[in-house]
C-alpha cells in the first residue's frame, strides 16, 4: 500500500489556510488588545479564549453534521467553502475596527517628545512590571527622565512607555467603547465562521487515505499547515508587525494580505480536490487490504473497554500538552517584546521552518518504530526547549534563542503528525467526523482554559509563562505512557518494498 502524495498534499490546502489564519490570529490580536484597546493579560486571555469556547460546541457539531452530508461536492468540501468565504469577508471588517481604534491613539503612536508629554500629562495610572500593583507614573519617574527616552531599546521604553501606552488606550476605549464593541462583535462572526470547518477539513484526510498510512499523510497535511504558518511570519516581518516601533500601526494591509491568500487557498482546494472520487477509492483500498491479510471486514459496533481507555487518555494527554503549548504562541507576541526583547516573528519561524524539515522525516519515522514512540519523543523535545527558556531573558545569546525555538518546533512536528491519527485510528470510516470533533474538542478545551489562566499568572509575574508551559507538557508525557491502543502496527520491509514505502 502506497501513499498518494500528488493528493494528499492538495487536500493540505484546506488545512494550509486555516493555518494561516491562526498563525496571524494568534500573533496580532493578543498585541490589538493589549497595546490598542489597553486589556490586561488575564481579560486579553478571555477574549483570545473566545475561539476555544465556541469550539468545544462547533467542532463535535460540524464534524458530527459533516458525517452525514452527501452534495455534488462531497462531505467536506462545502464547509470548508462557505466557512472561508465568511471568515474572509468578517477579517477584512476586523480591520475596521482596529483602524477605528488606531486613528484614537494617534497622538502618542510615534516615540517623540510630544506624544511622551501627552502620555505624562494625562496623569495615568500604570502597572509596572516590577511594582506589587498599580502606580501613578509621576510616581514612578520624573517627567524629564521619561521626555528622555529617546530609543526603543531604551530599558525606560519596555518599563514605562509601553505600560503608559496600554493605560491610555484602556482610557481611550472606556471614554468611548464603539470600537470595540465592533471588534469584539466581529470577531465573534469571525470565529463562528473558522470553527463550522475546521473538522470538516481536517476529518478530509483520513476520508481519503487508508488508515495504515495516515501519520505520513498527517505529515504532509502538517506541513501544508506549517508553510501557512511560516508565510504568514513572512508577513508579519514584512509589514513590520514585532518591531517595537509599530506597536500602534493599522493592520489593514495585514489583514488584506491575510485573507487574499486565504482565497487563493481555497480556489487551489477547489480545482485540484475530487474529494468523493477519491474517498470512494480509499475506502476500496482500505477494504482491500483487510481482506487480502485475513481480516474482519464487518465494522465494529464500538470501542471494547481497553481501546475506550486509550482514546481517553490520548484525548488527556492532547489537553496536557495543549495547555503548555497554546500558552506560548497565544502570549508569545506579547512575551518576545517586554521580556526577551527580540521580534516575534524571527523566532516563531525559526520554530515553524525547524518542523517543516522535521513532518515528513516524522511520518516516516512513525511507520517503522510506531506513533506512540514519537508522541512520547517529541514531548521531552518541547518540555526541554520550554523549560529552558524559562531562563531566557533580554540579552541573551540569539543562537541559544534559536536554537530552543528549533526543537521546541521539531518536537511540536513529532507530537502533532502521531497524535490526530491515534483517535481516528480508533474510528470507524463512517464517524471519522465524530472522531475529528473529539480530538479538537479536547485540544480547544485546553485553549479555552490556557489563555486565561497564563494570562492571570503573567499578570503576576510575567516570567510564569515558560515553567506554566513546561509544567503541562511534562505531564503529558506520564498519561501517553498507559496508552495501550491507537497506534499503528510497525512492518518490516526489505527490498524493493522497503523503498517503495519511502516515496
Amino acid at each position: 500500500m502506497k501513499l498518494n502524495n500528488r493528493r494528499t498534499l492538495f487536500v493540505g490546502f484546506a488545512f494550509f489556510l486555516i493555518c494561516v489564519f491562526w498563525q496571524a490570529y494568534d500573533a496580532i490580536i493578543p498585541k490589538i488588545l493589549t497595546d490598542k484597546f489597553g486589556m490586561v493579560q488575564s481579560l486579553s486571555g478571555v477574549v483570545m479564549a473566545f475561539d476555544n469556547v465556541l469550539a468545544l460546541f462547533l467542532l463535535p457539531l460540524f464534524g458530527s453534521l459533516s458525517d452525514r452530508v452527501n452534495s455534488r461536492l462531497g462531505k467536506r468540501t462545502p464547509f470548508i467553502l462557505v466557512g472561508t468565504v465568511v471568515a474572509v469577508i468578517s477579517l477584512l471588517l476586523l480591520s475596521r475596527a482596529d483602524a477605528m481604534q488606531t486613528e484614537r491613539l494617534e497622538a502618542v503612536s510615534e516615540l517623540n517628545e510630544a506624544a511622551l508629554a501627552e502620555l505624562y500629562d494625562a496623569d495615568l495610572t500604570v502597572s509596572l512590571s516590577d511594582e506589587a500593583g498599580k502606580v501613578k507614573l509621576s510616581d514612578a519617574i520624573t517627567r524629564e527622565e521619561f521626555l528622555a527616552i529617546e530609543d526603543y531599546e531604551d530599558a525606560g521604553y519596555t518599563t514605562y512607555v509601553v505600560p503608559a501606552r496600554q493605560a491610555y488606550a484602556a482610557r481611550v476605549r472606556d471614554a468611548d467603547p464603539k470600537p470595540l464593541i465592533l471588534f469584539v462583535s466581529v470577531l465573534f462572526v469571525l470565529l463562528v465562521a473558522m470553527g463550522t470547518f475546521r473538522s470538516p477539513a481536517v476529518a478530509l484526510m483520513p476520508d481519503v487515505t487508508p488508515k495504515p498510512l495516515r501519520s505520513r499523510a498527517n505529515a504532509i497535511i502538517n506541513l501544508m499547515g506549517a508553510v501557512g504558518g511560516i508565510l504568514v511570519l513572512g508577513l508579519g516581518v514584512v509589514f513590520g508587525t514585532g518591531k517595537a516601533g509599530n506597536a500602534l500601526m493599522p493592520f489593514g494591509g495585514y489583514f488584506g494580505t491575510v485573507g487574499l491568500v486565504m482565497l487563493v487557498a481555497l480556489v487551489l482546494f477547489l480545482l485540484l480536490v475530487r474529494e468523493k472520487k477519491w474517498a470512494a477509492e480509499a475506502q476500496a483500498q482500505s477494504s482491500a487490504e483487510r481482506e487480502s491479510e485475513g481480516e474482519q471486514t464487518a465494522p465494529r459496533k464500538g470501542l471494547s473497554r481497553a481501546e475506550l481507555r486509550s482514546l481517553l487518555l490520548i484525548l488527556t494527554s492532547a489537553v496536557l500538552w495543549f495547555m503548555g503549548y497554546n500558552a506560548v504562541t497565544s502570549k508569545y507576541s506579547v512575551y518576545a517584546g517586554q521580556v526577551l526583547g527580540l521580534d516575534f516573528n524571527t523566532t516563531l519561524t525559526i520554530a515553524s521552518a525547524a518542523a517543516i524539515v522535521s513532518y515528513i522525516p516524522v511520518g516516516a519515522i512513525a511507520s517503522k518504530v510506531g506513533r506512540k514512540k514519537c508522541i512520547l519523543a517529541g514531548v521531552v523535545m518541547l518540555a526541554v526547549s520550554f523549560g529552558a527558556a524559562s531562563f531566557i531573558r533580554q540579552g541573551a545569546p540569539i543562537w541559544l534563542v534559536n536554537v530552543l525555538f528549533a526543537l521546541a518546533g521539531m518536537g511540536w512536528a513529532t507530537i502533532n503528525v502521531n497524535s490526530y491519527p491515534m483517535v481516528v485510528e480508533l474510528s470507524r470510516d463512517s464517524d471519522i467526523g465524530r472522531y475529528t470533533g473529539f480530538y479538537y474538542t479536547a485540544t480547544m478545551a485546553a485553549q479555552t482554559v490556557t489563555p486565561i489562566l497564563s494570562g492571570f499568572l503573567m499578570d503576576i509575574r510575567f516570567t510564569l509563562l515558560f515553567p506554566y508551559a513546561t509544567l503541562f507538557v511534562a505531564a503529558a508525557f506520564v498519561t501517553m505512557l498507559f496508552v495501550k491502543h491507537g497506534d499503528n502496527k510497525p512492518t518490516e520491509k526489505v527490498g524493493v518494498e522497503a523503498f517503495d514505502a519511502m516515496e
